[in-house]
């Protein structure tokens, strides 16, 4: 049994894909599988794939029509042996130790999560978007969504689970969403009960000019608006107060064009006001 399930969903990312998939072969853990959902690509994915996976033996290529991250995601559970699971998206990567590292502290400490930093990159800066200073353990369901920072990171990339625990939930990702890990996060939080944070450790979260979320915003707007009712269903289910946990958006436009717009979080109300002139 691998130690770690690594599941990549991949469609259309060959720019980014060799140097996703080598921060994962190059991994100080070994005892790795990384279980490759190719989503029906139509570029050099496939080709890429294929000559990753005669190198390296622990790489399994699963091919499929095209259905979305959701699916493939599903389906790489489905398949998973190791004692943990974890997801990558194939345009990011990982520090060669991430694996090790939080595979070490969820043994240690007999976590059914290890969580750790985020980086996000883009063409002009990085920024880091989540840090710990220390290792923790914590049980408590509303300081795991704290430390977590749901839900402006409610990501699963940052994160380890274990297999056994995970599959008892019966959790799925929802299919044709594009904010899955919006719903998916604090449900998995709830139902895993030991987290443990992982310091000097980082997952690298690359937004490209490519990125899915950049190039839907109808659908970007619908699956948000979904994603938040069904999260909010979830807290008042199991009476929690929702408020400190999600956030709204409100636009306002100009000849469909957004000028002005407020973003309220656990209360506070941030403003920001877009210059429409290019100079």
């Amino acid at each position: 049994m691998p130690k770690v399930s690594i599941i990549v969903p991949i469609y259309n990312v060959e720019e980014y894909l060799s140097k996703c998939l080598n921060s994962l072969i190059n991994q100080t853990l070994k005892d790795i599988e990384i279980i490759c959902i190719n989503d029906g690509s139509t570029d050099n994915s496939n080709k890429i794939l294929d000559e990753f996976g005669q190198k390296d033996k622990r790489i399994i290529i699963i091919t499929n029509e095209n259905k979305g991250t959701s699916a493939a995601r599903n389906t790489g559970i489905e398949k998973a042996t190791g004692e943990y699971i974890a997801f990558v998206d194939s345009d990011d990567w990982v520090c060669d130790d991430f694996y090790e590292n939080l595979y070490n502290a969820a043994i240690k400490n007999h976590a059914d999560i290890a969580v750790c930093g985020i980086v996000k990159i883009n063409s002009k800066h990085s920024k880091n978007i989540l840090t710990f200073k220390d290792k923790k353990i914590y049980t408590d369901y509303q300081e795991k969504l704290k430390i977590c920072g749901i839900p402006k990171t409610s990501y699963v990339w940052n994160k380890i689970y274990k297999r056994e625990s995970f599959i008892k939930t019966n959790i799925k990702f929802i299919p044709n969403m594009i904010y899955e890990d919006y719903i998916f996060t604090p449900q998995i939080l709830f139902y895993l009960e030991k987290l443990v944070t992982v310091p000097n450790t980082n997952y690298y979260y690359f937004r490209h000019k490519k990125s899915l979320i950049r190039n839907s915003n109808k659908i970007t707007k619908t699956d948000f608006i979904k994603a938040q009712n069904i999260t909010r269903d979830f807290y008042t289910k199991h009476n929690i107060n929702y408020s400190e946990f999600e956030i709204n958006v409100k636009k306002y436009k100009l000849f469909n064009i957004t000028i002005y717009k407020t973003i309220t979080e656990k209360g506070k109300t941030k403003h920001i006001l877009f210059n429409l002139i290019k100079w």
